[in-house]
């Protein structure tokens, strides 16, 4: 397992230079990773909607990869502050399938901003029969509706009458009443289908290019490994 002895003033910058890349890597790694989980805590009341996992599954992923980043930066650290050779070459091939693996999910989730409206339309119209008899479709479309303050797909007519009380406006101490005689005052006029996929859709694209960002930061760190793996004697 090679140690090396003392470098020159250029493998001393290569080496310093990969403690300020892990240390970005980890700050890059720890912002993907708070934002994964924000994701899946805050976006949770629409995965009944959805009609996909594709979402969520990539969000898994870059949470699952950001976190192994953040653990691996103090690794490369530590292997170019003991010079081992060993330890720079497995940094640097774990690195290298972490890069692939979060540049997969962050693709993942970019793509899926495309995908969503073509598949949710279709899927909500078809949760709208199951409201009121099964628990996780009524509570993700309450949620959906008074968060988003929307109604139905297209509109509030999609309901065909037997209206929710969570399209209702709310007031301070419960809704307005709308079942009977909707109009804009008492009732929220735009559908959920547009507002959810572009609230989906925006924040994939956080989510994504996040992860994509970080993983282009792996590059650095693998650059940077790879130099003073072949500099350390």
């Amino acid at each position: 397992m090679g140690s090396g002895g003392r470098m020159d003033c250029c493998g001393q910058c290569v080496k310093y230079s990969m403690f300020v890349a892990n240390f970005v890597i980890f700050i890059g790694g720890a912002i993907v990773f708070g934002l994964g989980v924000w994701t899946l805590v805050d976006k949770h009341f629409i995965n009944e909607l959805l009609g996909t996992n594709l979402f969520s599954g990539a969000v898994y992923v870059l949470i699952a990869t950001s976190a192994l980043v953040c653990l691996l930066s103090f690794f490369g650290c530590m292997g170019a502050a003991k010079e081992y050779k060993c330890m720079l070459l497995t940094y640097f091939i774990l690195v290298f399938l972490i890069f692939v693996t979060m540049l997969i999910g962050g693709i993942l989730g970019y793509v899926f901003r495309e995908k969503v409206s073509l598949t949710m339309g279709d899927e909500m119209r078809s949760s709208m029969s199951l409201y009121g008899s099964r628990r996780t479709i009524t509570t993700a479309w309450d949620e959906t509706q008074e968060r988003l303050k929307c109604c139905g797909v297209k509109s509030y007519s999609d309901w065909k009458g037997d209206i929710p009380m969570s399209c209702c406006q709310r007031t301070l101490d419960g809704h307005k009443p709308c079942n009977e005689n909707p109009s804009p005052q008492n009732i929220y006029i735009n559908g959920c289908l547009e507002i959810t996929s572009n609230y989906i859709r925006d924040n994939a694209a956080i989510v994504g290019g996040a992860g994509i960002g970080v993983a282009l930061l792996l590059i650095f760190g693998m650059i940077f490994s790879c130099s003073l793996f072949r500099m350390i004697e």
